[in-house]
């Protein structure tokens, strides 16, 4: 099945980060049953789930829990050190081992947000290591697109940082044809100040390389509970992409940080969620 027609049948996925934060919150810890929560995600409504994966051991154990829970593994999220040698020729191998069990699975895209020099801390890769970074992605884009599978480059906030030149070096240093996009809407957002105009003005000179979004609210800039009406105008950007023909992947990442309202289990505000995308996503058929 193609990337495109994912949308097509409406299928909507979830990813790691939301579940294991979600049932934090409510003191509950995702890994410990991964056969009994997998199972939750189904009964919420999703029909995928984007794991994070470490190893081609990983792949199997939780592909393997995905099909039985009835769930599909279209897309992963890898980490990976690309900035600086040699580690960026390990993170490379070890995504490619990854990707060959993946694809056994039905995998059709890896995401990958490459690690920052250190989390939490306000420093910037020199232009050296932005360029050993782009090089790496490039390489890495063409070896997984021989695999049957698309490279889609993710980021979060601090890639926004000094002009975005992170940001924008990824996607004007690399090809399009081997780095392509995961647009995650509220990062952008947020990285920019809470700007919805700089996440219109990104897809505008970035939209062609989309290949997934992820999808996260907020309401006057804290993650709200359930996606829905917020921040973020999604129906403008559902526009956007049904003007660029474009037909992401759509990866619910909805999740709870200091300020999120707690009035639901996380099965209950994901199952919300992903009622609310389908209906957002409708019309672009």
């Amino acid at each position: 099945m193609s990337i495109t027609e994912t949308h097509a049948l409406q299928h909507v996925s979830s990813n790691a980060y939301s579940w294991q934060v979600l049932y934090a919150r409510d003191r509950r810890d995702f890994g410990s049953d991964l056969s009994a929560a997998l199972r939750s995600v189904k009964a919420a409504g999703l029909d995928g789930y984007e794991p994070i994966l470490g190893s081609p051991d990983d792949v199997v154990r939780i592909g393997s829990a995905l099909r039985q829970a009835g769930l599909e593994m279209r897309s992963a999220y890898v980490n990976t050190t690309l900035h600086r040698k040699p580690d960026d020729e390990e993170s490379i191998l070890s995504v490619l081992a990854i990707a060959r069990q993946a694809r056994r699975f039905g995998t059709k895209i890896l995401v990958t947000n490459p690690n920052p020099i250190q989390w939490g801390a306000a420093q910037d890769k020199s232009d050296s290591e932005l360029e050993t970074q782009a090089a790496a992605l490039n390489r890495l884009g063409k070896e997984l697109k021989t695999l049957g599978i698309a490279l889609a480059y993710h980021n979060h906030d601090i890639e926004l940082r000094q002009a975005a030149r992170e940001l924008h070096h990824m996607m004007a240093g690399t090809d399009p044809a081997c780095v392509r996009l995961c647009l995650d809407a509220h990062w952008i957002y947020r990285g920019a100040g809470n700007s919805h105009i700089a996440l219109l003005d990104f897809v505008k000179l970035y939209g062609k390389r989309i290949v997934e979004v992820h999808l996260r609210q907020s309401r006057d800039g804290i993650w709200s509970e359930v996606f829905g009406d917020g921040d973020i105008d999604y129906g403008r950007l559902v526009a956007m992409l049904g003007d660029l023909r474009i037909r992401p992947h759509l990866v619910l990442e909805q999740a709870a940080e200091a300020g999120t309202p707690k009035t639901l289990s996380a099965e209950e505000a994901m199952g919300r969620s992903a009622s609310a995308v389908r209906a957002l996503f409708a019309g672009a058929r």
